[in-house]
């Protein structure tokens, strides 16, 4: 463990020469301490490690000097072949790029680690479209990775559902995020009170253009997976705008957070009642709207009862009933027979029982 971390310490300070103790704490997960040991342990190795003080100072390797620590694990090779996405970098205009870069790449590998970089490839796949969605390109979606690269600023309108295209705005680009299969752009835009990042849907795009002077200087502090993770949890709190009241059964608890936002289940199981002496408990629960909570909570069948809001629970009600009543007489083709499961448990409105996995209940093969 100390070994590879001595490793990387090494690459690091060739890479990055200056960085101070604190920061290549930070780097190596530990505390300045072992940092301070850790150089130690170096120069004792014979790497010449040097340390500076004053403010541009920190941790350097001597002039000319440089590590032969970039021979690779087979693990680092394995894992050189999953840090893409093959439908991410056709849509930014790149594949041909990766492919060349994987060739190189496999040519100067031993043969050892050429065989595990490609058995990697053999053995996964990153599929980021969701399902039962068909995914597009966006037309302008390389145009923009190009100033991403170059730090160029763009102009470009926006069009949202519904709305007519706005006006034109500037916006520095400073990340791509792939989300279930839509591209979205992070980008900073000025404005009186100072700038602000705003997250835009590549695919509402369009009339893009890159001023001549739109070269731009990014912020060195700006994280985009910090941000992108903040940002999305912003906006999924934001679409739970109502609140419902639900007594749920033990199966029913267990498989909210299948049927609605996942992080609003928990909050809300987290708040629950205690159990009642059927197990069964009551909490409140964060939807988006009443529309989407009939669509969710109607899927728990009996092991979800709404008490609140009051408009709710009578059309979940109304549900119950109509679905009674659609399967109260049954036909020749749809008598109860003796290995079908019927019985007097069935569950109330005629839900039928259902596996822990959401699926139908039936005899186990």
């Amino acid at each position: 463990m100390r070994a590879a971390r001595l490793i990387r310490m090494a690459l690091l300070l060739q890479s990055t020469p200056g960085l101070t103790a604190a920061e290549l704490a930070g780097e190596l997960g530990v505390s300045e301490r072992t940092v301070i040991r850790d150089v130690q342990a170096l120069q004792e190795a014979g790497i010449p490690v040097r340390s500076e003080r004053g403010r541009a100072g920190g941790y350097r390797l001597a002039p000319g000097h440089r590590t032969r620590l970039t021979t690779l694990h087979p693990t680092e090779a394995e894992t050189l072949y999953l840090s893409g996405l093959p439908s991410a970098l056709r849509d930014l205009g790149l594949s041909d790029a990766a492919g060349t870069a994987r060739l190189k790449l496999s040519a100067t590998l031993l043969p050892s680690l050429r065989a595990a970089a490609e058995s990697s490839a053999r053995r996964f796949h990153l599929d980021a479209p969701a399902w039962f969605r068909e995914p597009s390109t966006p037309e302008l979606l390389p145009e923009l990775a190009r100033a991403l690269w170059a730090d160029r600023a763009v102009e470009f309108s926006y069009t949202r559902p519904g709305r007519e295209p706005g006006t034109a705005r500037r916006v520095e680009p400073y990340g791509l995020v792939l989300k279930a299969g839509v591209w979205y752009l992070v980008g900073r835009v000025p404005g009186a009170a100072g700038p602000a990042f705003r997250t835009y849907r590549a695919d509402r795009i369009a009339v893009l253009d890159t001023p001549v002077d739109g070269v731009f200087t990014r912020d060195p502090s700006f994280d985009l997976a910090a941000y992108w993770q903040e940002h999305s949890a912003r906006f999924t709190l934001s679409l739970l705008r109502a609140t419902v009241t639900v007594r749920l059964t033990p199966a029913g608890a267990r498989r909210l957070p299948e049927v609605t936002d996942r992080a609003a289940a928990g909050r809300a199981l987290a708040a629950a009642s205690p159990p009642d002496a059927a197990g069964r408990v009551t909490l409140e629960l964060a939807v988006e709207s009443e529309e989407i909570a009939f669509a969710e909570l109607a899927s728990l069948g009996a092991d979800a009862e709404v008490l609140a809001p009051p408009a709710l629970r009578a059309r979940l009600a109304r549900h119950a009933r109509a679905f009674a009543a659609l399967y109260s007489g049954a036909g020749p083709d749809d008598e109860a027979g003796p290995d079908d499961g019927a019985g007097p448990d069935d569950g109330a409105a005629g839900a039928p029982d259902r596996r822990p996995d959401g699926g139908p209940a039936g005899r186990q093969r």
